[in-house]
């Protein structure tokens, strides 16, 4: 087990450099490169959550999350990518078990998709008719197997939960059943490939659904007592903690040898560049250790075989939004101090800048979390399907 935990860091750590190199290609690029995709995945980086009886490394989620915040200070667009197929592969704990296996068997698989709802899934026999047209697909191009969130329509009318939400369910199909839309053309992120994703009438088997909501997972790991939902948060601040820590070395690197205009010191010798490096480098450090201290607080308790209260899955929730939010402070911190320099494509800072700004705009991790999160904290009723 232990040889399990440790190796999708060191094998992220060992491609870091390469990845690192390929920063600028992979921009200009608009997608992960598909040598690199294989690359990932024959390292089992997109197998982390996948359950150990079907060949995953089922890995509890701290190392899990390190494991991208190191590929993520390397690149965060493939971070990202690696964040979408490491996350989605958690469902392979909830279909049935001879779905997983045709979906997650093979070790080179990689699964990715939209959990919005945005498809419409009809049920004819035993099988869904599914159309829909899908945002923000990232790390598509190379997924073997895609997911939709889609609402579930009885006689043309969506089919309610007993909250009075729509019963969305995730519906997987092949990846090359599905229309790839090139929309990607962004501020930041360029990397991941996030366009659209569309399909028309496809049918889908009804055991290749599974719900988030309602369903039980099938496998008892402790790993799968973690919300579904907190793994995502918790993936794109991992990736964030990754970019905005490789943004200080960046800066620190460049402080050695810049000499601002109109100044005889270099960077490194100004006490103002001094003063904001340390009160940055004190936050980001905060925010990570709240992150992985509330992480492994919770992973206790899921081991415990306790279900993981509201309170627990808020406070993973907080932890993941304001270390992504952090991050993006930080990211800006050492773009403001890298100066006119940072401003060119050849500086890294303006890449973390930008790419540190989208991350901030994921549902999971957006300004509305604060209110989702202090509602808790305030002892107020709070619907926590989201959490």
């Amino acid at each position: 087990a232990a040889r399990m935990t440790a190796a999708p860091l060191a094998s992220a750590a060992a491609l870091a450099p390469d990845i690192r190199a390929r920063a600028e290609a992979i921009e200009r690029g608009r997608r992960l490169p598909a040598d690199l995709a294989a690359q990932l995945a024959a390292a089992g980086l997109f197998r982390m959550l996948v359950p150990r009886s079907l060949g995953g490394l089922e890995l509890a989620p701290a190392p899990m999350l390190a494991t991208l915040e190191t590929v993520g200070a390397a690149d965060a667009s493939v971070g990202w990518c690696v964040m979408i197929g490491a996350t989605t592969a958690v469902v392979a704990a909830y279909l049935p078990a001879d779905v997983a296996r045709e979906i997650y068997g093979a070790p080179g698989t990689i699964t990715g998709g939209v959990f919005a709802p945005l498809g419409r899934a009809v049920v004819d026999g035993d099988q869904y008719r599914l159309s829909g047209r899908w945002q923000w697909a990232s790390g598509s191009a190379n997924c073997h197997w895609l997911m939709g969130g889609s609402v579930i329509l009885d006689d043309g009318t969506p089919r309610c939960l007993p909250n009075g939400a729509p019963d969305a369910r995730l519906l997987l199909f092949p990846a090359e059943r599905a229309t790839l839309i090139d929309t990607w053309h962004v501020s930041g992120l360029c990397g991941t490939g996030s366009g659209d994703m569309a399909v028309e009438g496809l049918r889908v088997p009804l055991a290749h659904a599974v719900s988030l909501m309602v369903d039980a997972p099938r496998e008892a790991g402790a790993l799968y007592r973690f919300p579904v939902f907190g793994l995502l948060a918790l993936g794109i601040a991992a990736v964030m903690l990754g970019n905005a820590g490789a943004a200080v070395t960046d800066l620190v690197e460049l402080a050695g040898g810049k000499q601002p205009q109109g100044s005889r010191k270099v960077l490194a010798e100004r006490a103002v560049a001094q003063s904001e490096l340390a009160q940055a480098a004190a936050a980001l450090r905060a925010a990570r250790a709240l992150f992985y201290e509330t992480v492994e607080s919770a992973w206790a308790a899921a081991c415990a075989g306790d279900p993981l209260d509201v309170a627990t899955r808020a406070g993973l929730r907080l932890a993941a939004t304001h270390a992504t939010r952090t991050a993006a402070d930080v990211a800006r911190v050492m773009y403001d101090l890298g100066g006119g320099s940072a401003v060119f494509a050849r500086s890294p800072l303006q890449r973390r800048f930008r790419d540190a700004h989208v991350g901030t705009q994921h549902l999971m991790v957006s300004p509305a979390t604060w209110e989702l999160t202090g509602r808790v904290l305030m002892g107020l009723p709070t619907d926590p399907t989201q959490l």
